[in-house]
C-alpha cells in the first residue's frame, strides 16, 4: 500500500465489510513510538532557514526519512521542528532501524 520510505510502510491493514457488500481497505492506526525508543546518535543546531528534508537527506541518508526525525523529536507535525525563527532549538539525530530503511522488513509491503 505503501512505498518505501514511507512511516506507515510497516503498519498493518484492515477490511471492513459495508452492508453492501463493498470492501473498504484501510490502514490500522500507527503508534509512535517514544522517543527514549530511539537511539540517538547526535544533535544538530536548528538555524533559520533549515529544511528537514535536507537534514534528513544529509544525516540519515534519505531526505524520505525525515519522519523519523518527527518521531525522535516528539513532532506530530514536521513544521514543529523547523522554527520560524531561531531559538537554538537542537533536533535529536536517531539511528534508522531496519524496518526503517529495508523495504518489506517487520511486516512492511515490499
Amino acid at each position: 500500500m505503501f512505498d518505501f520510505p514511507s512511516r506507515y510502510l510497516s503498519t498493518a491493514t484492515a477490511t471492513l465489510t459495508e452492508p453492501d457488500g463493498r470492501v473498504l481497505v484501510y490502514l490500522k492506526r500507527r503508534f509512535v513510538p517514544p522517543a527514549e525508543a530511539f537511539s540517538v546518535v547526535g544533535s544538530l543546531a536548528i538555524s533559520q532557514g533549515d529544511r528537514l528534508d535536507l537534514i534528513a537527506a544529509k544525516a540519515l541518508g534519505a531526505s524520505e526519512l525525515f519522519w523519523l526525525l518527527c518521531d525522535a523529536n516528539r513532532a506530530m507535525n514536521p513544521r514543529d521542528l523547523i522554527p520560524a525563527q531561531p531559538t537554538g532549538k537542537k533536533l535529536n539525530i536517531p539511528t534508522p532501524q531496519p524496518q526503517d530503511i529495508i523495504p518489506g522488513i517487520y511486516g512492511g509491503n515490499s
